[in-house]
């Protein structure tokens, strides 16, 4: 069997589809169907009984291409708590369900979920693009913001 560590998880070992093979550099692995490897894992562990460690926290979090800020704004916490709760480990339990529940959501196909962390993911992106541009009118500033990539984000919404 083949231990795979890819992601930072230490509890996953493939039983077959893999293919090892002698390099210059040493010992190479392929692997079958590398999407549908993490796509298997994923499912693992939204049905892992018990606690998602840091690890498996990060690699859901990952699959769903989320970065921690937007996980973290998502769940209702900064940036910095979603980087200790992969460090640590220790995950609200609340956070540990949701996460669960949003992976499982957004693979089973729910235009919501999707839309909701394509649009999350989207202002992220956006969000260092963006220009304040004051205008003075009758004695008063008005702020607002612009970006050229503005319609990107229309299209999506």
């Amino acid at each position: 069997m083949y231990h795979y560590t890819d992601g930072g998880l230490r509890n996953v070992w493939l039983a077959n589809g893999y293919i090892e093979h002698t390099t210059k550099y040493g010992k190479g692995i392929s692997i079958n169907d590398v999407d549908g490897l993490n796509k298997a894992i994923c499912e693992a562990l939204t049905n892992k009984p018990g606690k998602l460690t840091g690890a498996e926290f990060r690699y859901l979090r990952m699959a769903l291409e989320l970065s921690q800020k937007t996980l973290g704004k998502l769940l209702g916490y900064t940036e910095q708590a979603i980087a200790k709760w992969e460090k640590t480990g220790k995950i609200p339990k609340t956070s540990d369900y949701v996460i669960r529940i949003i992976y499982l959501q957004k693979h089973a196909g729910n235009e919501k979920v999707c839309s909701m962390i394509q649009i999350e993911n989207m202002i992220e992106r956006l969000s260092s693009d963006f220009r304040i541009v004051v205008t003075e009118k009758r004695e008063k500033w008005n702020p607002a913001f612009e970006s050229d990539k503005l319609d990107q984000l229309k299209t999506v919404a």
